[in-house]
């Protein structure tokens, strides 16, 4: 890959601020087993604001992520879907959790090293 394809209008660059969303991938994980309400996903998630859920499901649905399905009869409340598009993210979330995962100490390692340096 060469530094041209990063440029501001580039296919790499908009898969890249999709993922740079704090919520956007933790809310498409969260919503990989099935459709969910948005109080189920606050549960599941927790430590989003109802304000921060709704701002991050219409961004996803706006990018093609997330279907919302309105309330069907007998039923309160919308519940939102990820798209095929959208389930096409999983494996790389997954491959990212367990990069995370591996090598989480590390990288806090350096960042308690920094703060420190900065510290002095």
């Amino acid at each position: 890959m060469t530094s041209d394809r990063l440029l501001a209008d580039c296919r790499a660059r908009l898969a890249f601020d999709l993922l740079s969303q704090t919520w956007n991938a933790v809310l498409l994980w969260a919503l990989r087993d099935g459709p969910c309400r948005p109080a189920e996903l606050r549960t599941r998630i927790g430590g989003i604001s109802s304000k921060v859920l709704t701002e991050t499901l219409r961004r996803l649905q706006y990018n093609g992520l997330v279907e919302r399905h309105p309330p069907r009869p007998g039923s309160t409340g919308v519940a939102y879907e990820l798209t095929a598009l959208g389930r096409t993210l999983l494996p790389l979330i997954d491959a990212f959790g367990a990069w995370a995962f591996a090598h989480g100490d590390e990288v806090m390692a350096a960042q308690e090293a920094a703060e420190e340096e900065a510290r002095a």
